[in-house]
């Protein structure tokens, strides 16, 4: 074994190699001091840094570990053997090679660092702003462009990752470097934020740093301020795609928006409609008062038409007095006659322009995706025509609406002409309250009736509340209809008391509109200025209103019960109540479907649920009414379920006032 290979069995090869190479000073002195010690077990030696003086040691043996530093061995008096002086030569030799290594490596760091230093002054003289990142994203590199850009210095910035610039929306750039890695070069414009937190645009293209092998190990990104250019292309933008007047999207803005709304109907299997306005009367105002008021007006025309529309609804001016009015998705066709509606309605008010004041109207064209078009362009030509259409048939001071199909024209003129029709009724007495009873199964007796509302119109006779309550219900009506028939109750019990008859419950209907907070002060003062006791009313509300706000709902329902009146639950079993809320309620009836009761005794699924009902009803201590009982079948199957009340053809349909009184003394259970 060469004294080369027992160094290395020695374990001190690495070691010797690793304080070379990475220890300086001091700390490289103990280091080498320990190796060459453990070398040399049973005498005496040293690493030093300089060469020993003639006359300190004449029998010591050294040996040069580099030209300024040696290895000396001493101590045994001049008995040094052949496997000494190997030991010292190999050791010796291995820490020169290794310190002129280090003197390579040494020489190429300072080459490297010299490159960088002189490629830094480069980039400093470069105006655009020059940033490198490794592969993560972090920050290499930072020019002086980089700094007068976004106003962080060099320090702040090296070692950060690259995101603390992005603005929110560019935070899906977290892929950014694998996709530029994947597709090479890319030049983009992005949003970026400033130290003083200004967002601006830039102009971003990156390209790969590699190493001396091609491998990427990081991007150079190129950035320069385009805030300016991107601005002066939004402002062609909009002068391009709105009108200057009203600020609204013009003609070629709206056939882009109306075709993606259209694309957006077909993937939804939802409706889309677009509404053709023409202004009436504009232009005798226009030509007789001048075009400055005429402007003035269309500002106005077009900001009513903004606050009567949906946030996602979309309006246009397509030029002199035409409008356009896109409505992404509607569930049916009428509702495009509602909206039509709404705008006629803002023409209603005076415009006030100066010291003017100026009535139009405005005549509107409706066209329906997919029955009537399936672009913009077909859509605008239809409602086009249906403008025309409606222009001519013009009736009103604010003007008419008509659809491009003529079926849905009638269909929706029926609408109008029966909403016209109940807007009147109220005026002209047209309405009136029939009552039905509502008999104990037990005893045969009236206990209660509903009251009805029924309308008589003057030309096509009586109209079926199945017609004109959800009519009511969508225009506002309801709230007036319903603040009637509680009127007209209250005063026919005041009659029946001034007959002496004993209190009876009367059954009104309350809509969801009308259940707020002002309900139970209506009541109370419906009962006072008629003078009749709370036991003569009973409210009957639906189980669709208790889904909403259930809390402030049963607040409401204690402030009613609190003053005597009993409340019922409508329609039950045709909603969605929750059970635990149910409970909660102060609710005296429960009134079993008719919808469940048809069916009696033949289908099983009717019996079975209103089975289920009456005895979920018993448990909660709440009374049940069956309502659309007509046969003697049905009754008879209430009866041995345990239901208390019944409310049917069976027993009399809903009859005039005056006839309560006679069927009062009526006993029912011979049902003659």
């Amino acid at each position: 074994m060469d004294a080369f290979a027992e160094v290395s069995d020695l374990g001190l090869g690495a070691a010797l190699g690793e304080a070379v190479l990475s220890l300086q000073g001091a700390t490289l002195d103990a280091e080498l001091n320990r190796i060459v010690g453990s070398v040399f077990r049973h005498s005496t030696a040293a690493y030093v840094r300089e060469r020993p003086r003639p006359g300190a040691d004449d029998a010591a043996l050294f040996c040069a570990a580099s030209p300024e530093t040696y290895y000396v061995l001493s101590g045994k008096n001049g008995n040094y053997n052949e496997a000494d002086v190997h030991k010292l030569n190999v050791l010796a030799s291995l820490t020169s090679g290794l310190f002129a290594t280090r003197a390579q490596l040494d020489q190429r760091h300072s080459a490297s660092a010299h490159a960088q230093l002189q490629q830094m002054q480069i980039l400093d003289q470069i105006h655009e702003s020059v940033i490198t990142m490794d592969l993560a994203g972090f920050i290499i590199s930072w020019n002086r462009g980089a700094e007068n850009l976004f106003g962080y210095a060099a320090g702040e910035a090296v070692g950060k990752n690259i995101l603390f610039l992005y603005e929110d929306e560019e935070l899906d750039g977290l892929r950014l470097f694998d996709a530029f890695l994947e597709q090479g070069g890319r030049e983009m414009e992005v949003r970026r934020r400033k130290k003083s937190g200004v967002v601006f645009w830039a102009s971003l293209s990156l390209s790969p740093l590699c190493d001396p092998g091609g491998q990427p190990i990081g991007i150079i990104g190129y950035l320069s301020d385009i805030t300016q250019r991107k601005e002066a292309e939004q402002k062609i933008n909009h002068l391009a795609y709105y009108d200057a007047l009203t600020d609204l999207p013009n003609r070629s803005l709206l056939r882009q928006l109306l075709d993606k709304s259209i694309s957006q109907a077909q993937r939804n299997s939802t409706l889309s409609a677009l509404l053709f306005v023409d202004l009436n009367r504009f232009k005798p105002i226009n030509d007789t008062l001048g075009h400055q008021v005429g402007d003035a007006l269309l500002r106005q025309v077009a900001e009513r038409f903004r606050q009567a529309l949906r946030e996602h609804d979309i309006v246009a001016r397509l030029g002199s007095d035409e409008f356009a009015v896109a409505l992404p998705d509607i569930n049916q066709h009428y509702h495009a006659s509602l909206v039509a509606q709404k705008l006629l309605a803002t023409m209603d008010a005076v415009f006030q322009v100066g010291d003017h004041e100026l009535r139009i109207g405005a005549s509107i064209g409706i066209s329906v995706y997919p029955q009537d078009g399936g672009d913009a362009a077909t859509l605008l030509q239809k409602a086009d025509i249906a403008m025309v259409k409606a222009k001519r048939n013009a009736d009103r001071i604010s003007g008419s609406y008509a659809f491009y199909n003529h079926s849905m024209n009638q269909i929706t003129a029926g609408r109008l002409y029966l909403e016209s029709g109940l807007r009147r009724a109220l005026d002209n007495d047209e309405f009136s309250v029939s009552y039905q009873p509502k008999v104990d199964i037990r005893s045969g007796k009236i206990v209660g009736v509903e009251a009805l509302l029924r309308w008589k119109h003057p030309e096509k006779g009586w109209i079926s509340p199945l017609d004109f309550i959800p009519l009511a219900e969508e225009t506002g009506l309801i709230l007036q209809l319903d603040a009637w028939v509680l009127e007209t109750a209250c005063a026919q019990a005041r009659v029946w008391q001034d007959l002496g008859l004993a209190p009876f419950r009367i059954a009104v209907n309350v809509s969801a509109k009308e259940f707020t907070a002002a309900l139970p002060v209506r009541v109370d003062a419906a009962l006072s200025r008629h003078g009749i006791s709370p036991q003569w009313l009973e409210l009957e509300i639906t189980e669709s209103m208790l889904m909403h706000s259930a809390e402030s709902v049963i607040a409401i329902m204690e402030q009613i019960t609190a003053q005597g009146v009993v409340l019922a639950l409508d329609d039950f079993g045709t909603g969605y109540s929750s059970l635990s809320y149910l409970k909660r309620f102060p609710i005296a009836t429960l009134k079993i479907d008719r919808s469940f009761i048809l069916g009696i005794p033949a289908d099983r699924n009717d019996c079975a649920i209103a089975g289920a009902i009456i005895v979920m009803a018993k448990q909660l201590r709440h009374k049940v009414i069956a309502e659309g009982v007509e046969t003697r079948e049905q009754l008879n199957f209430l009866l041995q379920a345990g239901c208390d009340e019944a409310q049917g053809y069976l027993f009399s349909r809903p009859v005039a006032a005056e006839q309560i009184s006679i069927l009062l003394e009526k006993d029912f259970r011979d049902y003659s």
